[in-house]
């Protein structure tokens, strides 16, 4: 099973409609962690599970979500009720509260998987406003029975083989 993460694309509304058209045959499931500043009724959004970023002010859609697929647990927020830009602690103590094998969120703007305690974080990254990269990043994950393997996409480049990366679980 695929799941492709977005997050923090800031009023694209073209963007969003590429990515879904152009991984709609490979992937099972579209995540965005927020702040697209698009309303819920918006037709691009369809298709997207998408959470409440902190310049989102659509009440609609909900500040985190869990989404279950291929036996795993993904917990999505954007992260700015939990303090991602200072550190992930808040956000693994919520994670392992809720029993999630993954958490997705955005907030910082930096690209970024890691696992730690038993639980993969990925930030995609942003789509509009990457820092610590050039690159308008996202992620496709795909869940296997025994491993998470991330591969991190830019917008107009494609895949981006290098940061490939396999968890173990």
């Amino acid at each position: 099973m695929k799941v492709l993460i977005v997050s923090d694309s800031h009023g694209m509304v073209s963007e969003l409609g590429v990515l879904k058209k152009r991984h709609e045959k490979e992937v099972d499931l579209f995540l965005h962690c927020g702040d697209s500043e698009l309303a819920a009724g918006e037709a691009v959004m369809d298709g997207y599970i998408t959470v409440q970023g902190n310049c989102d002010y659509e009440d609609r859609y909900p500040t985190e979500t869990i989404q279950e697929i291929a036996g795993k647990k993904i917990f999505l927020t954007h992260g700015h009720l939990y303090g991602v830009k200072s550190s992930i602690n808040n956000l693994l103590y919520k994670a392992k509260e809720v029993q999630a094998d993954i958490a997705c969120f955005g907030h910082s703007h930096f690209l970024g998987m890691e696992l730690v305690d038993d639980v993969l974080f990925i930030n995609p990254g942003s789509l509009r406003l990457p820092r610590g990269r050039m690159e308008q990043t996202y992620v496709i994950l795909t869940i296997e029975s025994d491993r998470l393997v991330t591969e991190v996409y830019d917008f107009h480049k494609g895949l981006l083989p290098e940061l490939k990366s396999e968890f173990s679980l």
